[in-house]
């Protein structure tokens, strides 16, 4: 299995394509091949995909449970030195694509181009009570929770309460970032939300591309939070991000 090995962190991650180096960052409860399982083929004809597992999920190995959007980000520069791959085209979805942020405010120049998909800059925890462990418990949520353990034990320990614990506070406290940071972002930027994503309605959208130069946004139709997987309209998301790739190399 490939690891990169750093700090406290055993950082895996799957590779596959050629060309110029995009890192595709996932979402709080997935994993890197998860969360991007409908990119995976279109991308790696033209690019050399990286599929990493932040601290705290999926693979990735770490003696601390504690994790946060910040951490992810300067994890991911890591993780960037080790393989030598001074700048690249950054992916993020939902949380991913607040580290993607974080990373294109604080490192910008290594950052070619920065894709969001649902998530723009600011925090939203609405429904976020839902996912804490109690509640989950109480509502007899076992299939949620079971798929917690499965899916990030390696990353977790077997502790789902801490994890979840973590990915709450870290949703109700990131990627928070200011009107100044984002005016500051350099990089071409492209944020794309489904139509009918409560979490990132167009409003929002409006606010940060009106902030970040050369930025624009793209809403997909009779879509959700998940615009980009195989029950929604991944083809439409694809072609969107390659047009955006190749026009920004």
């Amino acid at each position: 299995m490939p690891y990169q090995s750093f700090g406290d962190l055993d950082m895996y991650y799957e590779q596959m394509g050629s060309g110029d180096p995009v890192i595709f960052l996932h979402s709080g409860y997935s994993r890197g091949i998860l969360a991007f399982a409908s990119q995976m083929l279109d991308f790696q004809r033209e690019y050399m995909c990286y599929f990493p597992d932040f601290r705290g999920h999926g693979r990735t190995r770490s003696n601390s449970l504690e994790w946060s959007t910040p951490q992810h980000a300067e994890d991911v520069l890591s993780f960037m030195d080790h393989l030598g791959l001074s700048r690249v085209h950054l992916i993020g979805y939902g949380m991913g694509g607040g580290v993607a942020l974080h990373l294109a405010v604080h490192h910008p120049e290594r950052v070619a181009s920065l894709t969001s998909i649902g998530q723009c800059g600011f925090v939203s925890s609405k429904g976020s009570e839902e996912y804490e462990p109690e509640w989950l418990e109480q509502n007899g949520r076992t299939d949620f929770i079971q798929s917690m353990m499965e899916r990030h034990a390696e990353a977790h320990q077997g502790n789902w309460q801490e994890f979840l614990k973590q990915k709450i506070k870290d949703w109700r406290s990131y990627p928070r970032l200011s009107d100044d940071q984002l005016r500051g972002i350099t990089c071409p930027a492209l944020f794309i939300a489904g139509e009918h994503d409560d979490l990132t309605p167009e409003e929002d959208l409006k606010r940060a591309t009106a902030l970040i130069p050369n930025s624009g946004y793209v809403l997909v139709q009779g879509c959700g939070h998940r615009p980009h997987m195989i029950r929604d309209n991944p083809v439409f998301v694809n072609d969107t991000i390659l047009n955006f790739l190749k026009t920004n190399p």
